[in-house]
């Protein structure tokens, strides 16, 4: 299979464990300080939806180290990058997250380094 392919499936991954933990964490609710997580604990624990980004994160790295077994970690590193767009993204369509100018222009700039770097 393409480095290519793997490496986005890796970023795939990681993007819908993130998404699943912020699914999770609204479900739970917000927590407050030391002592509130300890409390959220067994609620965190019991999450379908947290046992699927621990899922999603274990088969990410998985891939992740199939890719740094064929190429080199300055050449794959750098696509991770493409984790922060999709977040904001899908944060933005699943979570009605709000994505200023300062945002666009920062995912703009971490697109345009991905394709220089997967240029070399």
């Amino acid at each position: 299979m393409n480095v290519i392919v793997l490496i986005i499936l890796s970023v795939l991954l990681n993007c819908a464990a993130q998404l699943c933990m912020k699914s999770g964490m609204l479900a739970i609710g917000e927590i407050g300080g030391p002592q509130g997580f300890w409390a959220a604990l067994p609620h965190m624990l019991t999450s379908p939806v947290l046992w699927g980004s621990g899922i999603c994160y274990v088969l990410s790295i998985a891939l992740w180290l199939v890719v740094l077994s064929k190429v080199d970690v300055s050449y794959a590193y750098p696509f991770l990058s493409i984790g922060y767009v999709l977040s904001a993204i899908a944060g933005y369509f699943f979570f009605a997250e709000h994505i200023t100018l300062v945002r666009i222009v920062g995912i703009a700039v971490i697109c345009i380094g991905v394709i220089l770097i997967s240029r070399s």
